[in-house]
C-alpha cells in the first residue's frame, strides 16, 4: 500500500513539473487586411482575402493548418480551411491570401452596394477557428477575432 502512495504521489509530481514544461501559448491574432472581389455569378462568389496573422508570442508559430468562419455583418459568410503551412516569427506577423467562396447572395449584394459607396465606411466582420501547429505538445489554437475591413 505504501508502495502504491508513493508511486501516486511520484506520478502526481512528475506530471506537475512537466506541465510547467510545457511553453503557455497565447492565441495568435488574426485579421482581414484586405479582400479583394474576383468573379461573381447567380450561385457563387468568389473573394480573395488577405489575412494578417499577429504572434505574441515570444517564440515562433509554425502554422501547418487554419479552419474559419467568417461572419459579416453578423451573418456568417463563408467559412473553410486553409493548408497553407508557414511560419509566424517571435512577437512578429506574416499576411497570407484565401481563396474564399461563398453563395450568400443577400450578403454578396449589401457588401457589392458598400464598395460602390466609399461613404458608407467599413464593413464590420468575425473571424472564429482554430489554427493547428506543425510542432509542439499545443497542437491546436483556438481564435475569436472582431474588426473593420473597406472593400476593393
Amino acid at each position: 500500500m505504501k508502495t502504491h502512495l508513493r508511486a501516486a504521489a511520484l506520478l502526481a509530481v512528475t506530471l506537475a513539473s512537466s506541465c510547467a514544461l510545457v511553453p503557455k501559448l497565447e492565441a495568435p491574432q488574426l485579421s482581414i487586411a484586405d479582400v479583394q472581389f474576383l468573379s461573381s455569378d447567380l450561385r457563387e462568389q468568389h473573394l480573395k482575402v488577405r489575412m494578417r496573422v499577429r504572434n505574441p508570442n515570444d517564440r515562433a508559430l509554425p502554422i501547418k493548418a487554419l479552419e474559419y468562419t467568417v461572419e459579416v455583418d453578423g451573418q456568417e459568410f463563408a467559412s473553410g480551411a486553409s493548408a497553407a503551412s508557414f511560419v509566424v516569427p517571435p512577437l512578429g506577423e506574416t499576411e497570407f491570401d484565401m481563396k474564399v467562396t461563398t453563395n450568400l447572395a443577400s450578403t454578396f449584394i449589401r457588401l457589392l452596394s458598400r464598395a460602390a459607396d466609399p461613404a458608407q465606411g467599413e464593413v464590420g466582420y468575425r473571424l472564429v477557428g482554430k489554427v493547428s501547429l506543425s510542432e509542439g505538445f499545443l497542437r491546436s489554437i483556438p481564435f475569436d477575432e472582431r474588426g473593420t475591413f473597406k472593400l476593393r
